[in-house]
C-alpha cells in the first residue's frame, strides 16, 4: 500500500534550512548512498511547495537538477497559488488548493509506490492534517545554529513517532496515527 513519506535532511541542532530558507549547505552534504537506495525505487511522486521548488530551480547548477541527481523520474507536484509561467519539466503538474486534495492527487499519480514529500511548509501542513505515514530524516553533520526548524512553533500540536530504523545517518520513523 502506498503510504506518504516526508524526506528531509537535517542539521544536528534541528534545522532542514538556513537563515532566510538558505540550501547551500544541503548541496555541500554528500547523500548517504543507503538512502537513495532505499528510497528511490519506493516513489511513484513527488510533491512539494513553491518555495522547494524555486530553491531547486535556483539551485540547478550544483547538482544535475532532477530528483536524486536523475536516479528517479515520474510525476512532480507543486503546490502553489502562483504557479510559473513556463516549466521544462513536462512531468511536473502545478496544483492549488487544500493539502488534502494535492496529496490525494498526487497519491493516485504514485500509484502503488510512495508519495515523497518535500519542503517545510507543504510537509507540515500534511502532518498537520495527518497525512504523513513516515519521516525519513538524514543527519547533516553541522550545526546550523539558525533557520527552519523541523517541526514546531506556536501552536503546533504533539506528534508522536516510533523508530523504524536508524543506520548510521539516516533515522526512520513511522508516525504513530491516534
Amino acid at each position: 500500500m502506498a503510504m506518504v513519506l516526508w524526506h528531509v535532511t537535517m542539521s544536528v541542532d534541528g534545522f532542514i534550512a538556513g537563515p532566510e530558507h538558505d540550501m547551500d549547505w544541503v548541496f555541500e552534504q554528500p547523500a548517504p548512498p543507503e538512502a537513495s537506495a532505499e528510497v528511490v525505487p519506493r516513489i511513484g511522486a513527488i510533491l512539494c511547495g513553491r518555495h522547494t521548488y524555486d530553491v531547486g530551480q535556483r539551485d540547478a547548477g550544483k547538482g544535475s537538477g532532477e530528483a536524486f541527481e536523475g536516479a528517479w523520474s515520474g510525476p512532480e507536484f507543486v503546490l502553489t497559488t502562483h504557479p510559473p509561467e513556463s516549466d521544462p519539466v513536462t512531468s511536473r503538474t502545478f496544483l492549488s488548493g487544500d493539502i488534502t486534495a494535492a496529496v490525494s492527487t498526487a497519491l493516485a499519480a504514485a500509484g502503488d509506490r510512495d508519495l515523497l514529500v518535500l519542503g517545510a511548509d507543504v510537509a507540515l501542513q500534511c502532518v498537520e492534517a495527518g497525512l504523513v505515514d513516515e519521516l525519513l530524516v538524514h543527519i547533516a553533520p553541522l550545526l546550523l545554529g539558525d533557520g527552519v526548524r523541523l517541526y514546531g512553533g506556536p501552536g503546533r500540536e504533539r506528534v508522536d513517532l516510533e523508530l523504524v530504523e536508524a543506520a548510521g545517518t539516516v533515522l526512520r520513523y513511522r508516525v504513530v496515527k491516534p
